[in-house]
């Protein structure tokens, strides 16, 4: 039962893409993993994110994976398609297709080419919305170098262009700088490792990465984090954070899709620039996904 009020709440799991050997996609094999990763209880999927590989696709793979998504959810809400793109106009154009798709809403980075100004962040935002879904902030100013700050968070929500953000900055205190400056934005966790902190903080939704592995043991730990069950979440947290914690490392890609491969599911290899791990850090994701799957996280 969908116990959500908006497309955006619950855990929304950003995708790995499967890929052959010869690096093309396996659609077949990620309908398969969206209605699996549902039916292990999960909320939705977020294609065409930074796990989804989405800066090495086609156009034609890009818009395909939308509608294989929404089909094999077999729910349009359950859908979050990433739509960011270097050009507004390229951004609001996946965002007409996510529509077209059936998806639910989109999530959303600023402008990432270069280090956009107040004025430039809010017209991106604007110009997305006008394609009608929900618009999901993305605030990752590591990778963007422009940081959605609470204020100016609260100057998009004003202006009506987001309903929520995916917080990725690490600083858990802006969880409550977000909530006093604007009221009436929702906060979504965006990075794995901090998701007890910001679950407690209010936060209503989980834009997640390891749920692709271990999705079962990652719903249990989500939901008694946001019920504020800490007897039963934080023994869950320390246990899982040795891989919770890859999410917010440049390699978070290629450890995730090992750690699918050691719990039996298909993570395969990534399209270049990406490189397998190196033999220390492949070591170290290999021990601790083993610990979990040993410790009955699965």
């Amino acid at each position: 039962m969908d116990h959500r009020t908006s497309p955006w709440h619950g855990i929304m799991v950003a995708t790995a893409l499967p890929l052959r050997d010869d690096l093309t996609i396996d659609y077949d094999a990620y309908a398969a993993h969206v209605a699996w990763l549902i039916a292990q209880g999960c909320d939705g999927v977020v294609p065409n994110g930074s796990l989804g590989e989405y800066q090495t696709l086609t156009d034609d793979e890009r818009a395909r994976l939308v509608r294989v998504a929404v089909e094999a959810a077999g729910d349009g809400s359950r859908v979050m398609p990433g739509v960011s793109a270097y050009g507004s106009a390229e951004a609001r154009h996946w965002a007409e297709q996510a529509a077209e798709a059936g998806a639910g809403s989109v999530l959303l980075l600023p402008p990432s080419a270069y280090r956009a100004d107040e004025g430039g962040v809010r017209a991106h935002y604007a110009e997305v919305a006008r394609a009608g879904l929900p618009v999901v902030a993305y605030n990752n100013p590591h990778d963007t170098r422009v940081d959605l700050t609470p204020e100016l968070l609260a100057e998009l929500h004003g202006d009506g262009s987001v309903v929520a953000v995916k917080e990725f900055s690490g600083d858990v205190r802006r969880a409550y700088e977000i909530a006093e400056a604007a009221p009436g934005l929702e906060l979504l966790i965006g990075a794995d490792d901090v998701l007890l902190e910001l679950a407690v903080a209010g936060a209503v939704g989980w834009i997640a990465g390891y749920p692709n592995a271990l999705p079962a043991a990652c719903a249990a730990l989500y939901h008694a984090a946001t019920a504020h069950d800490l007897d039963t979440a934080l023994p869950l947290y320390r246990s899982l954070h040795p891989l919770l914690r890859w999410d917010s490392r440049p390699e978070f890609v290629q450890a995730i899709k090992a750690s699918m491969d050691l719990a039996g599911r298909h993570g395969g290899p990534c399209r270049p620039p990406r490189t397998p791990l190196d033999q220390e850090r492949y070591a170290a994701v290999r021990a601790a996904t083993g610990k979990a799957l040993a410790e009955g996280l699965a």
